[in-house]
């Protein structure tokens, strides 16, 4: 009842890859205002993704990939926490931790 206005990945946040030396746009999952006028940007993600992973004895393809998808990741939070702090938001990432199912 707090929230006075929302809206879902419509903000494309511009940002650099570290893994194709590019610009890509991410679109952050919610743009919240709430009643007493804080903004916010919203992030959901498995908790999994949002740590690096642990380096097995073994580089697996899965290693792999879930540390490509961290390293991405950590690009778009690091714009999306940038643009934050110049347009008067906060960012907040949010996981099944925060949501009180694990």
């Amino acid at each position: 009842e707090d929230i006075s206005f929302w809206a879902s990945e419509e903000l494309a946040i511009r940002y650099y890859s570290p893994l194709t030396k590019r610009f890509h746009r991410y679109f952050p999952d919610f743009i919240i205002k709430t009643s007493n006028n804080e903004k916010f940007m919203i992030e959901i993600k498995p908790y999994r993704q949002c740590d690096k992973p642990k380096t097995p004895k073994k580089k697996t393809k899965s290693y792999m990939r879930e540390s490509l998808e961290y390293i991405k990741n950590k690009a778009k939070w690091s714009a999306a926490k940038e643009y934050c702090d110049n347009n008067g938001l906060k960012f907040k990432l949010i996981t099944e931790k925060d949501l009180g199912k694990y």
